[in-house]
């Protein structure tokens, strides 16, 4: 019984941050994160990704699935593993579970220590921690694309589309709320 109370507890906090995850990224946050990932590929193979949920569907809740299970799942549907050189990456936040995950394709993964992905992580908690969520992800961002510029720079000559079929810049925001597509 008390497995089921904690699932619906953690079902309504999830539904309660979707309320707030318009004030958490602003329209112009997630733009000026959109135009600095065309930017950043425009330097490098790779292929960036950003996807914020405010909390998880309701399946994944039920089933107690962690955010690390929820970007491994994003990292697939949003097809950020399709890129020439392995060199994709999606930063995942789940802000009703305060939660941070980087999930780099093999030949990205390679290029740092799992010390310096912690770092990453833990340098995003501290702006997030103090509501700054737009500062936190364009850090994250920079340090990134810097990574990708540093192993995988573009090539004089060839399109920089990062080894894949066109995939969008935008950050993906997912609210899961009925009757509330974001």
């Amino acid at each position: 019984m008390a497995h089921v109370f904690h699932r619906l507890a953690r079902l309504v906090r999830h539904r309660w941050t979707e309320m707030h995850l318009r004030k958490a990224l602003p329209p112009h946050a997630l733009q000026e994160l959109e135009t600095l990932i065309a930017h950043s590929e425009l330097r490098h193979t790779g292929q960036v990704r950003i996807c914020v949920e405010a909390g998880l569907p309701f399946s994944y809740i039920w089933h107690d699935a962690t955010a690390r299970q929820r970007a491994l799942s994003m990292f697939g549907k949003l097809r950020v593993w399709d890129t020439e050189h392995n060199n994709g990456v999606l930063i995942y936040l789940l802000l009703a579970d305060h939660a941070i995950e980087i999930v780099a394709d093999r030949a990205l993964h390679r290029t740092m220590s799992d010390e310096q992905w912690q770092t990453l992580i833990s340098d995003m908690q501290s702006a997030f921690k103090g509501g700054h969520f737009h500062i936190g992800l364009m850090s994250a961002l920079e340090r990134v694309s810097r990574q990708l510029e540093t192993h995988f720079p573009s090539r004089p000559g060839t399109a920089s589309s990062g080894g894949h079929a066109g995939l969008p810049d935008a950050p993906v925001v997912e609210r899961h709320l009925p009757g509330k597509a974001q």
